[in-house]
């Protein structure tokens, strides 16, 4: 007898729940429920003091939209194609508001096409943002880069001050144009020997203030000047 109770009054509490569950449910579809509506965006991002504005325009959703109306996938791919977002999660909170968080490229370098200036992650990327105007004491390249520049990019800020662009060679190796004219030619490996023994004549020598065209450092035994 009471394990007939006890069944019958689970039954009922089963029912109840479900019919409560899909009342919300059906509320929240309809639009008869708070839950039902954006109140807010919470967009942050992995690096500081970043405008996130862009974002939120490319998530298109403004407070009192339906929260169902769309699918995050549709959100979150539109945030992808925002200049600068490398990665980007969407969650719909419990409470019917969104939560964005957003990876960014962070620039270390810019590269042109010899008009605009593109900011460049350390991984390669061309982030397509540019601007008419070169950065101050910023590294620039042109044409191809390799997947990683963070290296060379550390290199060339020890002559950014002459530093026209940097150029990849063959995939395998740097030519630095300065803003005097002069092509100088880093080996494939041993790059960072090379920039400080040049650094050194150019202390001694005065090297990249004279009238020549070309400083071959491939060869670690000589330097070819022309």
């Amino acid at each position: 007898m009471k394990r007939s109770i006890w069944f019958w009054l689970y039954f009922v509490v089963a029912i109840l729940l479900a019919v409560y569950f899909a009342t919300r449910v059906i509320m929240v579809c309809t639009g008869k429920s708070n839950l039902a509506y954006v109140r807010s965006l919470n967009i942050s991002a992995d690096i500081s003091n970043k405008d996130l504005s862009p974002i939120a325009n490319a998530a298109m959703v403004a407070p009192g939209t339906m929260a169902y109306g769309e699918t995050l996938d549709s959100i979150n791919a539109r945030i992808m194609a925002t200049p600068g977002v490398k990665n980007s999660a969407t969650r719909r909170l419990p409470s019917g508001n969104l939560s964005i968080h957003v990876q960014l490229y962070q620039a270390v370098a810019q590269w042109t096409d010899g008009s605009l200036y593109y900011p460049l992650s350390a991984d390669g990327t061309i982030v397509n943002k540019p601007t008419e105007t070169r950065n101050e004491n910023t590294v620039v390249f042109k044409g191809n880069v390799p997947d990683d520049i963070s290296e060379i990019t550390n290199l060339a800020h020890n002559l950014v001050e002459r530093l026209d662009y940097m150029e990849f060679i063959e995939d395998r190796r740097w030519n630095i144009h300065t803003k005097e004219g002069i092509i100088i030619f880093l080996p494939e490996k041993e790059a960072s020997t090379a920039i400080a023994k040049l650094i050194t004549l150019d202390k001694n020598y005065k090297l990249l203030s004279k009238d020549i065209e070309i400083i071959d450092l491939r060869d670690e035994a000589r330097i070819l000047v022309k």
